[in-house]
């Protein structure tokens, strides 16, 4: 036995994203009629959810809790099967959600000292949105919300969502940010490019720039974003991000309208977004996203029912890490980030 599965054995693994759908949420939102835009994402999870392995992955919670224990792995944070309620119109999503919602609550409630859990929201309807953040951090007592990326082609820097984002804020909600089909498809339609192979990083990655860009986080300073795939691509970029950046502010125009900032791309990104290991087993990656995004602002995600848990948690294993390290990964910067006793 290595002196790094020792240490892991005597510890705690929390899984950070991780996906399961009720049968309500299936058979209701199986009823919908999607947003135009949003038809071929949702026909494609529509296949997924409804075939085993994934189905019965995605719904019991029993079978769910044996492959934690056959792993070794204490707790998950779990989080509705993406693309969620967006892809429906506002008045179909918003009852879904906290329909979802409280039977996530219910699932914690169950099992306290396994899960956690992330509410669902309806953006499409900012302000029930931001009504159902306070009732998911407040009354059902969950750790945070996940916002599956664009919701209709609209991102989070526009102005409309602004209440989403202050009541996020004023709640200490951490908005863990879920990719999903890109907004702008048609470059992706080639060879299978539209969803994990690159589409789902390229969107979220843009979603994420555009919150910093777009002066955000000066707005809303204390506001938590989780990135999952170590970053989806940002933390390799931020040197680049900041000296390009630089240089447009000091030729007006070079690159368009941009908003002041107070601080480098980079400096948001540290202070503003944690990152998960979701789906990137590959201990050098690991290891560079540490240094660029700082210890405590990573922290050990498999993305459960889609990734193989004996893959993701022998990264653990197998990358170099010293104790610290290995304990903010496999447990302490979920505990902070999600508020977990």
């Amino acid at each position: 036995m290595s002196l790094q599965t020792a240490r892991l054995g005597t510890g705690r693994i929390i899984a950070a994203e991780e996906h399961i759908a009720t049968e309500t949420f299936l058979s209701a939102s199986r009823a919908f009629k999607p947003f135009p835009a949003d038809r071929r994402e949702v026909e494609l999870t529509r296949v997924v959810q409804d075939c085993d392995p994934y189905r019965s992955a995605l719904t019991d919670i029993d079978s769910r809790l044996a492959d934690m224990d056959a792993a070794g792995q204490a707790m998950a944070v779990l989080s509705i099967n993406p693309p969620g309620v967006q892809p429906f119109q506002a008045e179909d999503a918003v009852p879904l959600a906290r329909t979802v919602n409280d039977e996530l609550a219910a699932i914690v409630a169950d099992h306290p000292t396994r899960f956690a859990a992330l509410g669902t929201l309806a953006p499409q309807d900012p302000q029930a949105a931001a009504d159902e953040i306070a009732r998911i951090m407040g009354p059902l007592g969950l750790n945070g919300i996940m916002i599956n990326s664009h919701t209709h082609g609209q991102y989070l820097d526009e102005p409309r969502f602004e209440p989403l984002l202050a009541a996020a804020e004023a709640h200490q909600a951490p908005i863990s940010l879920h990719p999903r089909f890109p907004s702008v498809l048609a470059p992706y339609d080639a060879y299978g490019l539209q969803a994990a192979i690159w589409g789902y990083q390229a969107e979220a990655g843009l979603h994420a720039m555009r919150l910093i860009m777009s002066g955000t986080f000066d707005r809303h300073p204390n506001l938590t974003v989780v990135l999952g795939h170590l970053g989806e691509g940002i933390p390799y970029w931020l040197r680049r991000i900041d000296s390009r950046r630089a240089f447009a502010a000091q030729v007006p125009g070079a690159a368009g309208a941009m908003p002041y900032l107070e601080l480098t791309p980079s400096e948001y990104f540290r202070r503003n977004f944690v990152i998960t290991t979701s789906g990137i087993d590959d201990p050098a990656v690991l290891e560079f996203a540490l240094a660029a995004a700082g210890e405590d602002n990573v922290m050990f995600a498999i993305d459960a029912p889609y990734e193989d848990p004996g893959t993701a948690i022998a990264l653990l294993r197998e990358a170099r890490l010293d104790d610290d390290q290995l304990a903010y990964v496999s447990h302490r910067t979920a505990e902070r980030v999600f508020n977990i006793h």
